[in-house]
């Protein structure tokens, strides 16, 4: 992991070279094949669950008035879809018990 406590690709890629054996090109390769395979996933609409760790799920916001904060005039806000992360039951044990 980095300094600044954020796990990258490349972290990824290395703890596969290290815990694996596979090479650090193979490790790399396979890194962007995972991450590949969950963007075309989420990309055609469909949620991403990761057993253990968690769910990324679509949702579609639909069209609402939000409040500009410094100046309170209402602004329409256009419906988008948003990417939400639910973690697992067992990911937030986790969290909890190392926190």
């Amino acid at each position: 992991m980095t300094e600044a406590g954020t796990l990258t690709r490349a972290d990824l890629a290395e703890s596969l070279h290290k815990n694996i054996g596979l090479s650090r090109a193979d490790s790399s390769r396979m890194v962007e094949q995972v991450l590949s395979c969950m963007c075309d996933a989420l990309g055609r609409g469909e949620n991403v669950k990761i057993s253990g760790f968690g769910t990324f799920v679509l949702r579609d916001k639909g069209e609402r008035v939000g409040r500009n904060p410094k100046t309170g005039v209402e602004v329409p806000i256009a419906p988008r879809r948003v990417l939400t992360f639910r973690a697992s039951q067992m990911m937030r044990e986790r969290i909890i018990d190392a926190g």
